[in-house]
């Protein structure tokens, strides 16, 4: 073998050899496991906390909703102009959330307190529906009604007083509204009225009216009373 030949294959098994090495070590390049994106890790934090988010508003609207309030509700039908005190109140815990101020509470319950509206027995008491006895415009008068009353009309009840003036004995004139809206207190049989049964009706009507409710009662006029709504007690 020449020197020249020698020189050849010195120079073959060099490149060979370089070309072994190069495969290796792309070879564990390839192997070697590349490090996680930074941006793939946040979004997996990401995630994780929305989790954590979406769990605590659960919770949280869950324990807000079984958070209650003491508020009062009606043990009877109470009407306008009534004293309310605590006989005709009774405490229930309730769920009101933001609405809870609306309602009267052990707290904000003034002694001497009146019903300034109808307040049907078993309902929560709205605020607004209890007041000074300064601010009632209504009183009551005790009526009988020459018609029968139905059996659903009781306290609580909204009706209406018609009369018919008296003209001449056992003649009337043509009924007409006396009290457009009046509330029932209480009915009852009245068996004193001139010998025969007659129906007394305990009503709240507003002040402006009990003139000529007085005058109605006072002249004779036949008075009849109309329910427009039945509330059973």
């Amino acid at each position: 073998m020449t020197d020249d030949d020698t020189v050849h294959a010195d120079l073959w098994i060099t490149r060979t050899a370089s070309r072994e090495i190069g495969h290796d070590v792309g070879m564990s390049d390839l192997a070697r496991p590349r490090p996680r994106a930074f941006w793939a890790d946040a979004r997996f934090l990401l995630g994780i906390a929305l989790i954590v988010v979406s769990i605590a508003g659960v919770w949280f609207v869950v324990a807000a909703a079984r958070q209650t309030a003491p508020v009062f509700a009606a043990t009877r039908t109470i009407v306008p102009g009534e004293v309310v005190d605590a006989a005709d109140l009774r405490v229930v815990e309730v769920a009101l959330g933001q609405v809870e101020e609306a309602y009267a509470t052990p707290a904000t319950l003034a002694p001497g307190a009146v019903a300034t509206r109808t307040i049907a027995a078993g309902e929560l008491v709205p605020a607004d529906a209890l007041g000074a006895a300064t601010s009632v415009r209504t009183t009551t008068v005790v009526l009988h009604s020459a018609t029968e009353i139905p059996a659903a009309v009781g306290a609580g009840a909204t009706v209406e007083v018609w009369a018919a003036a008296l003209r001449e004995r056992g003649v009337y004139d043509t009924p007409r509204i006396l009290v457009a809206s009046a509330v029932v207190v209480s009915v009852a049989r009245d068996e004193s009225m001139l010998g025969s049964s007659g129906t007394a009706v305990e009503l709240v009507i507003a002040r402006a009216d009990v003139s000529a409710a007085l005058t109605a009662i006072a002249d004779g006029s036949s008075l009849s009373i109309v329910p427009t709504t039945a509330v059973t007690p």
